[in-house]
C-alpha cells in the first residue's frame, strides 16, 4: 500500500486500486454510517482476515441476498473503506484501513493521551516511593 497526498493505492497481483481519502465532513459522516451497520462491519472483518475476496466469497459468510451484499459493499466503497480491482470477469474487494486510521487519530487517540500521561506519572510516583 502506498500513501500519496490523500490517495491510497492497493496492489494485488496485476491490478492496482487507488482510493481518494482526503477527510471532509461528508466523508466522515459517510464513514460513520458505513461502520454503524453490523453486516458492513462483518464484511470489513472478512476482508481483514483474507483480503482480495470476490462477491461470491463474501456472500458465503452472510445470510442475505447477493444484491444486499452488493449494496453494503457499495456503501463501504463510497466511504473509501473498500477498494476494488478487476481481475478478468471478477471484481476483487480489498480493505482500505486508511480511513479507520484517520478516525483513530481524530476521535480516539486524543482521549488516550491524558490516560497514558496519568499512567506514566503514577509509574514514576510508585518507583520513587519504592526507593
Amino acid at each position: 500500500m502506498f500513501d500519496m497526498q490523500g490517495v491510497t493505492c492497493l496492489s494485488s497481483g496485476p491490478g492496482i486500486a487507488c482510493v481518494d481519502h482526503m477527510p471532509e465532513r461528508h466523508d466522515t459522516d459517510l464513514l460513520f454510517k458505513a461502520l454503524a451497520d453490523p453486516s458492513r462491519r462483518k464484511l470489513l472483518d472478512l476482508l481483514y482476515a483474507n483480503d482480495g475476496r470476490t462477491l461470491n466469497e463474501l456472500c458465503e459468510h452472510l445470510e442475505m441476498t447477493r444484491q444486499g451484499v452488493t449494496q453494503h459493499l457499495d456503501l463501504l466503497e463510497a466511504a473509501s473503506l473498500v477498494a476494488t480491482v478487476r481481475r478478468g470477469r471478477e471484481k476483487l474487494h480489498f480493505l482500505n484501513p486508511v480511513p479507520l486510521q484517520e478516525i483513530y487519530e481524530r476521535w480516539i487517540a486524543k482521549f488516550e493521551r491524558p490516560r497514558l500521561k496519568a499512567l506514566s506519572n503514577l509509574k514514576k510516583q510508585l518507583e520513587k516511593a519504592n526507593r
